[in-house]
């Protein structure tokens, strides 16, 4: 099937299956079910709910994540002029408070939609108490890896974007070679609007990688390619020195294909934490030391408490 074909295949799909992000102009009929988590320091609420006005869609859980986008130089004259309506709300001597209220279109909300929601993505976005796992590789062989192969994570999202059937305007930069190539664009939590946010995903062509644990000395040639030509892009895109990158790869992943998260150094970008986020240049120099050293190291990460893997952990007496 031509690229072309299979747009219009998934376009046919979509449409048959009701309503669709493509058409999406507003929250009108939308039925708020529960707030899943608010973060007060990113000013960022996730809720689940439901397009119940459209009688396709009525099952379909969706998540929708909503955000305050950050100031920046090039609207900051805009909010302080006469667009800008402000409100008293105390003064003392040489301070004042007040509730601004600026034009809407710099008071935009960034909104994301996740349609329809999977039980995973809801637990993902859900507020629950975080553990620590020390998992061996025995462990990994034993229960990680039979608990991922027995769960149906999509990964058609991420093959719509290597083929191109979605997202091909975004892409940043591509290596077509089938080995060692990746494709880097925009990461959804970036606005592309404030360079020290910036966050791009590199996400390898090779479908036979799945996390950190599969890599070894065969994939150097790899590894290095996506440091060294996301580097590049980078700088030639963006004019981001390279000593102001940081890139990482995430253990356990949100998605099992593997992917090298770049952010610049200044974004405190979620999920860096130790416990989670592993520098690429550490796990080049790990393989080189030791070529299976990711089959032999023990990790440590965090679950939620209702993650699946978790329970498998405690089922095994491992927790």
């Amino acid at each position: 099937m031509s690229s072309v074909d299979a747009k219009e295949a998934a376009k046919k799909r979509k449409i048959d299956e009701g309503t669709t992000q493509e058409e999406l102009k507003s929250f009108d009929g939308f039925t708020i079910t529960k707030i899943l988590n608010e973060n007060a320091s990113n000013k960022s609420i996730f809720v689940l709910g439901k397009f119940s006005k459209d009688e396709k869609c009525k099952e379909e859980n969706a998540v929708v994540i909503l955000e305050k986008t950050p100031f920046s130089e090039e609207t900051v004259g805009n909010l302080l002029s006469s667009k800008m309506e402000l409100s008293l709300q105390m003064q003392n001597d040489i301070y004042g408070m007040f509730t601004g209220y600026p034009d809407k279109l710099l008071n935009g909300v960034k909104t994301t939609v996740i349609y329809p929601a999977t039980e995973r993505h809801i637990q993902k976005y859900t507020a629950q108490n975080v553990n620590l796992i020390c998992e061996s590789y025995e462990d990994y062989v034993n229960i990680t890896l039979p608990y991922l192969q027995s769960q149906k994570f999509s990964l058609q999202w991420v093959y719509n974007i290597l083929n191109k059937t979605s997202e091909a305007d975004r892409i940043v930069f591509e290596d077509e070679d089938e080995n060692n190539g990746f494709v880097l664009l925009p990461d959804m939590k970036w606005d592309k609007k404030q360079l020290e946010n910036l966050y791009l995903i590199a996400i390898c062509h090779r479908k036979d990688v799945m996390s950190l644990r599969d890599l070894n000395e065969k994939h150097l040639p790899l590894l290095k390619n996506i440091q060294e030509k996301c580097r590049i892009a980078v700088k030639e895109k963006f004019n981001v020195a390279p000593s102001q990158l940081r890139m990482y790869v995430h253990y356990q992943p949100s998605y099992y294909h593997f992917h090298v998260h770049v952010t610049h150094l200044k974004f405190e970008a979620p999920g860096i934490q130790v416990g989670r986020a592993y520098l690429l240049s550490d796990v080049i120099e790990n393989i080189e030391m030791v070529a299976n050293y990711y089959q032999k190291k023990s990790m440590t990460f965090s679950l939620q408490e209702n993650d699946g893997l978790l329970t498998k952990f405690k089922e095994a007496g491992k927790f």
